[in-house]
């Protein structure tokens, strides 16, 4: 099993669509590449994420990377839906670097390349966020979720 770390913008929709992706094996709502180790205050510049347990030889990072771009604006700077601030930011970490060089040719091989914002960067700190905060859609689905129903059920099995 690998692990990636993966943000864009609120973490509880991007748990819900990622956790039904076929050779994804876990996931755990959290904060990537802060500058303290709690969540105290105003988060310290981390980025909520979700860390991603999968199966490579399920799932290759370049697959990850196409179902990850379905529900994210890669041209959005510090924002998803409704959500605006540098803790909303898309952001691809990883411990991995062959992980983040994967995204970087995925983001450089599309003909929108130039206009991408998301950041592709190693993993520098992690923080798992509460326990309220770990598969929030599943137990509270009429809360605010900027990504679409319909993609968040897509990959359902």
């Amino acid at each position: 099993m690998e692990v990636i770390y993966l943000a864009g913008g609120c973490l509880w929709g991007v748990q819900a669509f990622i956790k039904t992706l076929p050779g994804v094996t876990s996931t755990e709502a959290g904060r990537a590449n802060g500058t303290s180790n709690t969540l105290e205050g105003e988060y310290d510049g981390y980025a909520e994420c979700v860390k991603t347990t999968f199966d490579p030889a399920v799932l290759s990072v370049k697959k990850l990377m196409e179902y990850y771009f379905e529900i994210i604006d890669p041209y959005s700077v510090n924002k998803q839906g409704i959500d605006v601030g540098k803790k909303y930011r898309t952001g691809v970490y990883s411990e991995n670097l062959s992980h983040i060089q994967e995204a970087r040719v995925f983001i450089d091989k599309r003909p929108d390349a130039g206009r991408i914002v998301v950041e592709t960067l190693p993993l520098t700190n992690y923080v798992r966020s509460a326990e309220e905060h770990q598969d929030r859609l599943s137990k509270c689905p009429n809360d605010y979720c900027h990504i679409p129903n319909e993609l968040l059920n897509k990959y359902k099995q």
